[in-house]
C-alpha cells in the first residue's frame, strides 16, 4: 500500500503531463528517454486507478490465503480454502472494475501481465493451438510408448547440482552476478541487473526434474542479466511481459536442453557424473526418454506437447469464475470434468487437482496463466528467427557452444528490457504479429520423428 501511494503521487502525474508533448514530438522514435516516459505513464495510469486501500487489503488477504494453502494442499482440503478463494475472486473483480470500459472482466487482469492482450485475443490463439495439439496428442498416445526408466534411477543430488551448474554456466548464466539455491518450487528473483538469482529443486529418482528446472530458470535469469545496464533503477529494467519472459525460459529448457544436438555433446559429460546409471544408454534412448509424452494431472510435470492443454483448462476456468458462470464451490468438479474431457484423466483428489497450483491462492484469479502458453508460442517464433539468422546454431549446440544463440537473444530481446511493448517487440524481432505457425511446426517435426508419426 505504501509503495503504491508513493508510485501514484500527484507530482509524478504532473511531471508526466508536462513531458507528454515532448514524447509526442520526439524526433527519435527509438529514444530511450521517450520509452522511459511511456513505460512510466503506463504504470502510473494503471496504479492510479486502483485505490491504495484496496491493494493493501488484497495483499493482506492473499498473504493469509497462501499460508492456508500450504496446509490445505498436503491435507487435500479444498473445502477450507473455499471462503478464502471466494474472497480472492471478489477482490479480483473489484480490481478489474477499477478499469471500466473493458470488453471482458479478465481484460484488465491480463493487461497487467501481458500488456496489449485481451481475453478475446488469448481465446483465439488458444483455440487455434488446441485444434493442432489435440490430434497430435491422440496420435502420440496411439503410438508405441517410450520407456523413460533411465531417468528414474538413483541420481545423487550433489552430482545433479554440479552437472546443472556446468550446463547453465556454458549457456551464459553469470555466477558472478547470480547464484543458485534450493527450494520447493523453482523461481528466479532479481535484486538488480547485477544480482539475478535462481533456485531449483532435485529429486534423487528423477534426473529430468532438477535438470530442466535449472535450465528453465537460467533462461529467465539470462534475460534479466542481458538488459541494458543504462536502464538500471527505472521502468525499462524488467522483462517486458509474462509471455516474453516465459519464452526465454522455455527456449533454453525445451528448444535447447531437450534437443538431440545438445545431448550429443552432454550425454558423454553426464556419464562422467553418473557412470553406473548411464552405462550403455544410447543417445537415441536418452533423447526419447527426456521427451516422452504422456497425459498427466499435474501441470508442472507435463511434457512439451500436453503442457499447453493444462494452461488452457485453467484459463477457461478463470474466465468462467470472473464472469460468474462458475461458483468457487463448484470449481473442483468443473476442474475434474475438464481434465477428463481434455486429457482423459480425472484427479483422484484435489491436491493433484484444483489445489495443485499456487497462483489462485497467492494472487488474483485471472491474468497469469495465459503467459505460460504465450511464452511457448513465442519461444517457437523467436527460435525460428534465430535459426534464420544463424543456421549454424544447432551444430554449435552440438559442440557445447551457445555463444551465437545467447548473443542473438541478447541483441534482439534481452537488451531492450521493457523499452518496447510485447506486441512491438514481436513485430520488431519477427516482422509480424504473434502467430502459432513456427511453434506448431517445431512440435510436429520433433515429435513426429520421435514417435514415428
Amino acid at each position: 500500500q505504501m509503495q503504491q501511494e508513493r508510485m501514484v503521487d500527484p507530482e509524478i502525474g504532473k511531471l508526466l503531463d508536462e513531458l507528454e508533448p515532448w514524447v509526442e514530438t520526439a524526433l527519435d522514435e527509438d529514444s530511450d528517454d521517450a520509452a522511459f516516459i511511456r513505460a512510466t505513464r503506463r504504470g502510473y495510469d494503471k496504479m492510479v486507478k486502483i485505490p491504495p486501500q484496496l491493494m493493501g487489503e488484497f495483499y493482506g488477504h492473499i498473504a493469509d490465503s497462501y499460508q492456508m494453502w500450504t496446509e490445505a494442499r498436503p491435507n487435500d482440503d479444498f473445502k477450507s480454502m473455499t471462503p478464502m478463494l471466494e474472497k480472492t475472486l471478489e477482490y479480483s473483480r473489484k480490481i478489474a472494475d477499477c478499469f471500466p470500459g473493458y470488453d471482458h472482466i479478465a481484460d484488465p487482469l491480463i493487461d497487467f501481465q501481458d500488456y496489449g492482450m485481451k481475453a478475446a485475443d488469448v481465446q483465439k490463439v488458444f483455440a487455434e493451438l488446441r485444434a493442432e495439439l489435440v490430434p497430435l496428442v491422440e496420435a502420440i498416445v496411439a503410438a508405441e510408448e517410450i520407456d523413460n526408466s533411465v531417468l528414474h534411477k538413483h541420481y545423487p543430488i550433489d552430482k545433479q547440482e554440479a552437472f546443472g551448474k556446468e550446463i547453465i554456466a556454458a549457456f551464459g548464466y553469470d555466477f558472478k552476478r547470480g547464484r543458485q539455491d534450493l527450494t520447493h518450487h523453482p523461481f528466479m528473483t532479481k535484486f538488480s541487473l547485477g544480482d539475478v538469482r535462481i533456485t531449483t529443486r532435485f529429486k534423487e529418482n528423477d534426473l529430468g526434474d532438477g535438470l530442466f528446472s535449472t535450465t528453465h530458470e537460467s533462461g529467465h535469469a539470462m534475460y534479466e542479466l542481458g538488459i541494458d545496464p543504462a536502464y538500471e533503477g527505472g521502468p525499462l529494467a524488467d522483462g517486458v511481459s509474462a509471455g516474453v519472459h516465459e519464452s526465454q525460459s522455455r527456449l533454453w529448457e525445451n528448444m535447447v536442453s531437450r534437443s538431440k544436438p545438445f545431448w550429443s555433446h552432454y550425454l558423454p559429460k553426464a556419464r562422467e557424473y553418473f557412470p553406473e546409471q548411464l552405462a550403455g544408454v544410447s543417445l537415441d534412448v536418452f533423447y526419447k526418454a527426456i521427451n516422452k509424452v504422456s497425459r498427466s494431472l499435474v501441470r508442472v510435470d507435463a511434457d512439451e506437447v500436453t503442457y499447453n492443454l493444462h494452461v488452457m483448462i485453467r484459463f477457461d476456468l478463470e474466465l468462467a469464475l470472473l464472469e460468474g458462470s462458475l461458483a468457487i464451490k463448484d470449481l473442483p468438479e468443473a476442474w475434474n470434468a475438464r481434465y477428463k474431457s481434455d486429457l482423459g484423466l480425472r484427479p483422484h483428489n484435489d491436491s493433484d487437482g484444483v489445489l495443485q497450483d499456487v497462483h489462485w491462492y497467492a494472487g488474483p484469479i485471472g491474468g497469469v496463466f495465459q503467459g505460460y502458453t504465450l511464452g511457448n508460442i513465442l519461444c517457437g517464433l523467436f527460435y525460428d528467427q534465430a535459426l534464420q539468422a544463424h543456421p549454424e546454431i544447432p551444430d554449435e549446440i552440438g559442440q557445447g557452444n551457445f555463444g551465437t544463440l545467447h548473443g542473438w537473444l541478447k541483441d534482439n530481446i534481452y537488451r531492450y528490457g521493457s523499452k518496447y511493448t510485447a506486441p512491438e517487440l514481436i513485430e520488431k524481432v519477427t516482422g509480424g504479429p504473434l502467430r502459432i505457425g513456427p511453434y506448431v511446426a517445431y512440435l510436429k517435426s520433433k515429435y513426429g520423428e520421435i514417435y514415428g508419426l
